[in-house]
């Protein structure tokens, strides 16, 4: 057994896939003499390709955002044309009979050491370049992203170290029914895609990759952290008893999503969904969401080949305003940055401290034209969907605001904006304007801010790690990174009462707000608007239509007395399973 953090709820079984890139453990099996001219061909063509790539992207880079960020890719090539670092590869794989994925990970590692011992820091930071460049080879090389599902029986357990938007892309619809990784919090990518999928998942389970191997029996339990490789007979027939009542549990409160969502004693909620694409729209809708909370765009940019442009952006924003639960749809721009980047805005020196560095709002602020495309486009999207779906309801939300001066640098944006479209007589809407509350400074001067916005989410995955100085995908840190801190939970009920008090329109669309724990809480708080995890609605559903507005207050009250964050779940952990006992096969008790 492994132990782990328990990112999805759930228990499953199934047969290990891992993917194994080119920074983690790659196979250096000697390859036959006969091998080695396919091995040359291959890792030519890869070369080839990559640097078609390269020019494309550079091409349109250069176009929709500017020389600067473009340079990137000229500098990727320029390592791709470099002859001494072509026979280097060539002569790993003729003379030491390596794979073309092998001798590029021995590439890695030659200029890593080489480059670190020059004490030189811009040296050093052109290792980022390298590992860019060797990763877009390995794309061509690998098909570690492609698992023959006929090679593998029965539902695939994907371990990884780290799960990238990309990565899912590529493994499709495959059966994936559990994800472990070595990496990652309860916010990180794989995290959020294992919740909108309702498949258990375990982040930060150390070495998991060099202790499994493709073909093994693993079982997930995303309740506790566990992962077990290969279990005793006895562990794997109690497992898969688990297993069975958390699917059977799955299965019962799907019939809830015709059901409206409201507490035990009659009050009306709204729960939204996360997205991050059209098929998340879909999936809310079958779940039984009231709406989108928060359309998480860098997702388009994170799994798009290049820039999408103006017209690109308009289409798929359409698309995905109609396929969801009433058309209601929060869209939040751009939010990369930390643990999220592209290349198409070039990339800074390294940053020690990425999360509260050069990240979100402020790299849009950085890059104008950028993002006024991005603004332009949301604008047209409105205006289209609403003339095909007349109840559509579409707001722009900005992400990461740390001042009033930044709301009025956006206020003056969006108008700027929309003065360009009437003026090219595009059809466009106006649409409410709202804030992500995610830092402590706006959290603090959160009544200045309301009289510049018309609604608030607050984003309690970030705000969390702010408050609590702890990295969110740090796992040595991740004991101090909790939502049910009591720190943490005396900023958002004074958040909530602000909001309320002012009738301003609030929503919690972080990780927490489809926390069984975290939700009986903020429902004591006041807070009636919650946007999650599509798969996690049936679960928060239920939960809610068997607690009364009183019990949630009574709750509060005695969670806010304690002094520890153990002592709230021990609390939480409880009275949940007294509350509604029959979720216990999905309720987490870590």
């Amino acid at each position: 057994m492994r132990n782990g953090l328990a990112v999805s709820p759930g228990v499953t079984i199934g047969t290990a896939y891992c993917i194994h890139e080119v920074f983690v453990d790659p196979d250096k099996r000697s390859l036959l003499a006969n091998q080695i001219p396919g091995e040359l061909a291959r890792f030519e063509q890869a070369r080839k390709r990559s640097i078609s790539d390269l020019r494309a992207l550079q091409t349109k880079v250069e176009r929709q955002v500017g020389k600067d960020a473009a340079a990137v890719f000229s500098v990727h090539e320029s390592i791709l044309q470099d002859m001494a670092l072509v026979r280097r590869i060539r002569a790993s794989i003729q003379s030491d009979h390596l794979s073309a994925q092998a001798a590029l990970a021995d590439l890695v590692e030659y200029y890593r050491t080489y480059l670190e011992r020059s004490g030189d820091d811009y040296l050093r930071e052109r290792m980022a370049d390298i590992r860019d460049v060797v990763t877009r080879l390995t794309s061509y090389l690998s098909d570690a992203l492609r698992p023959d599902s006929g090679a593998l029986k029965g539902p695939i357990i994907v371990i990884a170290d780290e799960l990238l938007p990309s990565q899912v892309v590529m493994l499709g619809a495959k059966p994936v029914h559990g994800i472990v990784t070595q990496a990652g919090s309860q916010t990180s990518h794989a995290a959020i895609i294992a919740r909108s999928r309702g498949i258990p998942a375990v982040s930060g389970v150390t070495g998991i990759l060099r202790q499994t191997k493709t073909g093994d029996t693993v079982i997930v339990d995303g309740r506790e952290g566990h992962v077990i490789i290969n279990p005793e007979p006895e562990a794997l027939s109690a497992y898969r008893k688990l297993e069975r009542e958390f699917f059977n549990l799955k299965n019962q409160l799907a019939h809830n999503r015709d059901q409206p969502a409201r507490t035990l004693d009659g009050k009306c909620l709204e729960l939204l969904a996360n997205i991050n694409n059209l098929a998340d729209a879909k999936a809310a809708l079958a779940m039984g969401a009231s709406g989108v909370g928060l359309y998480r765009t860098e997702y388009l940019y994170l799994t798009h080949s290049s820039v999408p442009d103006e017209k690109e952006q308009i289409e798929i924003y359409r698309e995905i305003i109609e396929a969801s639960p009433n058309h209601v749809v929060t869209i939040r721009t751009l939010d990369i940055g930390g643990d999220k980047t592209v290349p198409f805005l070039g990339r800074t020196q390294h940053e020690a401290n990425p999360f509260m560095g050069w990240r979100s709002i402020r790299i849009s602020f950085e890059h104008p034209d950028f993002f006024m495309t991005q603004i332009r486009a949301i604008l047209c999207a409105a205006a289209a969907a609403t003339k095909n779906a007349s109840n559509s309801r579409v707001q722009i939300m900005f992400p990461m605001i740390t001042n009033l001066e930044e709301v009025r640098r956006l206020q003056s944006f969006v108008k700027r904006g929309m003065e360009q479209l009437k003026k090219e007589r595009k059809a466009f809407s106006k649409i409410p304007f709202g804030m992500m509350l995610e830092v402590p400074a706006a959290a603090i001067m959160i009544d200045q801010l309301l009289q510049a916005v018309d609604f608030v989410s607050i984003g309690s995955n970030d705000l969390v790690q702010y408050l609590m100085a702890a990295d969110r995908d740090n796992p040595k840190v991740s004991h101090l990174c909790q939502p049910l801190a009591p720190a943490v939970l005396r900023v958002l009920s004074s958040v909530v009462t602000t909001c309320r008090d002012a009738r301003c329109p609030v929503t919690l669309c972080g990780e927490m707000a489809g926390q069984p724990q975290a939700f009986v809480l903020l429902l004591g708080m006041g807070l009636t608007r919650f946007s999650m995890s599509p798969a996690l609605i049936p679960t928060i559903k239920e939960l809610a239509s068997h607690v009364t507005i009183p019990m949630a207050q009574s709750l509060l009250n005695a969670a806010m007395k304690l002094k520890t964050t153990q002592k709230v779940k021990s609390l939480l952990n409880a009275e949940l399973l007294r509350i509604a006992p029959n979720l216990k096969p999905i309720l987490t008790q870590q």
